[in-house]
């Protein structure tokens, strides 16, 4: 849902709106059948029961949605009269101006919540820390392994060939150095709402705690760990040469160490506390080295290293957040990490969050390597790529989908494809609509034949533990972007036929940020047809069932358009025209009920038709992702803004992610109810 950006949302604030004149009548007369009257509350809105203004400016997220789906035209339902075009505009109007209302009174702020690293940024925290030339534990979740050095983001230029590999879906991550005897805690899961950062999914329990204790035991006595795995044993663990060792040298050592893992210079106290402990340990007899570790296997259990978080400033709304705090934000967004000693020198001198120094600095990180980091973790939670490992398609229908004892399967190239195409829009800096249709793609020889089985090739297929991949123009619009790819497609579909709804669902989640509520726990499955019924439905002709049912009929008016113009492609995601029982696709349909469409060409234009609403749904996901917590009401101005800047800079990607971190949002704490 597009709002008004927040300068119209500001002039809209002084309009005066009245409840029983303007908006109430409505309400009973086309909304309250289904929300409220008689029990009925449909989509969890209970509109029978709003009596006045107050009660409805006290919730933005529901003035938004309201807003959202009379603006889209959802409601009222297609099976019910539509509000007159003159009601509808005014309504429309009368709507935004008591968003701005509830928003400018600070109704609904966003809190980033505190959190602890996930074992991701974990890894990456420690490895730079300790200036670690190996991993500390293995990383399912980097789903795509650089081979051969392609990754460099300071060319600007992706090359036209590369290697890589997968972890999740192959042996070859195995063979990735690492510390020896270290081993991870499990991995945190993505949540229903976003990503695997999540504040109210980043608890710390007791038993956990007592995780990271032996863990960071773990990496400092691992025996592989030592001058010839850490970049700064001699400066840090190594005795001095004159072997005379003082509390005075053991603080100039921990000093810098303690303020790039607490992200701050240490307090005081903090510091003389490691200090003291450190020299104590010496004194008593244990050697220079082992003391050191010691101190450094408490530094990577500390709350301060663990978490993230802001200081109180003892405010009682919103603040800015202090350079050091605007430092961790960046680089844990863009890097996973802690910040570097550049970022953390030019927080020091206050002048980080001077907007032409911050501007530099994230033109500089995504010119860094450690930007394969973000590839590491966003796109594949954005894509929801993860679904792909589990996908399992029929082995007497599609046999050549298995390759190589025990099983391996085809999705390890498929998944590579949009990856790799995420990396080249960001490493090159281009427009993020190339998401949505592209003119070139990558291929593995095997994902190669995989769209075109006709084709032949010289090329070898390869086997499972590396993947050879090359840039390829793309003419057929069949093909390119990311809704189109056989990883989507393929995930999005059950073993022997393909699930509409799940690939609606995906669309409208993970490209329009807008995703469905669950489905009522009472929906019964699709009647299962005998063969001979079959041969004469298509899956379209068999959902008609749920779209009789009232309480499915919304959903599915919304869900049905966006998945059935994918049904030219298997679930495997090769192109058909038509069923198995001979039967046409059927691909056409309306989205938003304003873009008709009739194949696939026509649908990815019907999305760049309502390109905004896909940039702002794509700014949403990276504004949840950079601050661990959903999207909400509080944050429509912003993401308003952020989406004119993208209009203004022909939706470059390097633009988008700059109006992120520079928006209210990313630059604003609430540290206090």
């Amino acid at each position: 849902m597009l709002l008004a950006c927040a300068t119209k949302t500001v002039l809209f604030a002084e309009q005066s709106v009245d409840f029983g004149k303007d908006i109430q009548p409505i309400f009973k007369r086309h909304c309250i059948e289904c929300h409220g009257m008689g029990g009925k509350v449909k989509g969890k809105v209970n509109l029978f029961e709003i009596e006045n203004l107050r009660q409805l400016t006290a919730d933005p997220d529901l003035l938004e949605t309201l807003l959202g789906v009379i603006e889209d035209s959802e409601m009222p339902p297609e099976d019910q009269p539509s509000l007159p075009s003159s009601v509808r505009g005014k309504l429309i109007v009368h709507l935004e101006s008591l968003l701005a209302q509830s928003l400018n009174s600070g109704k609904g702020l966003a809190r980033t919540p505190i959190r602890r690293m996930n074992r991701f940024q974990y890894n990456n925290s420690v490895k730079d820390l300790l200036q670690l030339k190996v991993e500390v534990y293995p990383l399912p979740e980097r789903m795509m392994r650089d081979r051969n050095g392609y990754f460099r983001p300071e060319s600007g230029k992706m090359p036209d060939k590369m290697t890589v590999s997968s972890r999740p879906l192959g042996k070859s991550g195995l063979i990735e150095p690492r510390l020896g005897g270290v081993a991870p805690f499990p991995q945190d899961l993505r949540a229903e709402h976003g990503y695997d950062n999540q504040g109210d999914h980043l608890s710390l329990s007791p038993f956990l705690m007592e995780n990271f204790l032996t863990l960071s035991n773990s990496i400092l006595n691992s025996p592989t760990f030592g001058p010839k795995t850490s970049g700064i044993w001699s400066t840090f663990f190594a005795p001095p040469d004159d072997k005379k060792v003082s509390e005075e040298m053991v603080r100039q050592r921990l000093s810098p160490f303690l303020m790039k893992a607490f992200r701050r210079p240490a307090e005081k106290d903090v510091l003389t506390r490691y200090t003291q402990h450190a020299f104590r340990l010496i004194q008593g007899g244990m050697n220079f080295t082992d003391a050191m570790k010691q101190v450094a296997s408490a530094v990577l259990a500390s709350p301060r290293f663990l978490y993230l978080y802001e200081n109180s400033d003892n405010s009682s709304g919103p603040s800015r957040v202090d350079d050091f705090e605007l430092a961790s934000r960046l680089s844990f967004f863009l890097w996973g990490t802690l910040p570097d000693e550049n970022l953390l020198e030019e927080a020091s001198k206050g002048e980080l969050s001077q907007p032409e120094m911050l501007r530099n600095q994230i033109a500089r990180m995504l010119k860094d390597r450690k930007l394969k980091r973000f590839c590491d973790s966003f796109p594949t939670q954005w894509l929801q790529l993860d679904r792909i490992i589990s996908s399992v398609p029929d082995v007497k229908k599609y046999p050549d989908f298995y390759y190589a004892p025990p099983n391996y399967r085809t999705t390890m190239d498929m998944m590579m494809e949009p990856l790799l195409l995420f990396e080249t829009v960001l490493i090159e800096n281009r427009s993020i609509l190339e998401f949505i249709d592209s003119d070139f793609s990558y291929r593995s020889p095997r994902l190669e034949r995989w769209y075109d089985p006709e084709k032949k090739s010289s090329s070898k297929l390869g086997g499972p533990v590396t993947l050879n991949f090359k840039r390829v123009p793309i003419q057929d619009r069949r093909q390119g972007g990311v809704i189109t790819s056989a990883a989507v497609l393929t995930m999005t579909s059950g073993p022997e036929e393909t699930k509409p709804i799940t690939r609606g669902a995906w669309i409208a989640g993970v490209i329009f940020n807008d995703p469905p509520e669950p489905p009522p726990a009472d929906v019964p499955p699709l009647p299962k047809a005998d063969p001979e019924t079959l041969k004469n439905l298509t899956i379209r002709e068999r959902f008609v069932a749920h779209r009789e049912r009232a309480d499915c009929a919304v959903c599915h008016n919304k869900l049905d358009p966006l998945g059935f113009a994918l049904e030219n492609y298997d679930p495997v995601g090769r192109w058909r025209n038509s069923y198995e029982n001979g039967l046409k696709v059927d691909p056409s349909g309306v989205l938003l009920r304003k873009h008709q469409f009739n194949d696939i060409s026509a649908f990815k234009d019907a999305i760049l038709a309502e390109k905004d609403r896909f940039v702002r749904g794509f700014s949403a996901h990276l504004l949840a992702y950079a601050l661990g917590r959903e999207v909400n009401a509080a944050d429509s101005p912003a993401l308003d803004s952020i989406t004119k800047t993208a209009a203004d800079s022909d939706y470059k990607i390097a633009r988008i992610i700059e109006a992120v971190v520079m928006s209210e949002p990313f630059q604003t704490k609430y540290t206090k109810e």
